[in-house]
């Protein structure tokens, strides 16, 4: 994989993280050492994790898959890079009242912001590409992200939140594009 192709999918990945943490920075305004590096370690792993596992099952289903891989990793990417662009518009009404950085509230961000990178490491998978390398990578800037999106947020507030989640979204979709494109010639 192109060093230029896994940073784009990195940050795209990164984007829900990053948006969710300016969120969290926003409401912890001011942001603790120690709140930094819980989401960030968190959101890194998460981020890391979820495509290896979809990595994983990717590998099962190759065989069955190998002339449609090209599409399917389009299709994914695509639908993924959709649904973060059309949640950006989706206004929850919700404010956080606890500490996002704790317990179960932690887990479930970071398990939200990082579904993404499931699919991300199964189209990864039916396209031949080694997970380990992506997935480092995945890992280490969705958690530099989501600490720089915790320290920015009581700066910048809200606004940004909706423009990385579409900038993320518009990265996958354009990914997906270029990897069909790649294998239709």
């Amino acid at each position: 994989m192109e060093p230029v192709t896994l940073a784009f999918i990195a940050l795209a990945l990164a984007m829900d993280a990053f948006a969710v943490a300016l969120a969290a920075g926003v409401a912890l305004h001011p942001v603790s050492k120690r709140q930094l590096f819980r989401l960030g370690f968190h959101f890194g792993l998460f981020q890391g994790l979820m495509p290896i596992i979809g990595w994983l099952a990717g590998l099962s289903l190759q065989g069955l898959i190998s002339t449609y891989d090209h599409w399917l990793a389009f299709g994914l990417l695509s639908f993924v890079g959709g649904k973060m662009i059309i949640e950006a518009f989706h206004d929850d009404g919700e404010k956080q009242k606890t500490d996002p950085t704790k317990g179960a509230t932690m887990v479930m961000l970071s398990v939200a912001t990082s579904i993404d990178a499931l699919a991300v490491g199964l189209s990864l998978a039916v396209i031949g590409v080694n997970i380990w390398t992506p997935a480092l990578v995945i890992a280490l800037t969705a958690s530099t992200l989501t600490v720089a999106g915790m320290l920015l947020g009581g700066k910048i507030g809200m606004i940004w939140g909706k423009r990385v989640e579409v900038l993320g979204g518009l990265l996958l979709i354009g990914i997906g594009v270029k990897i069909l494109v790649e294998h239709l010639r």
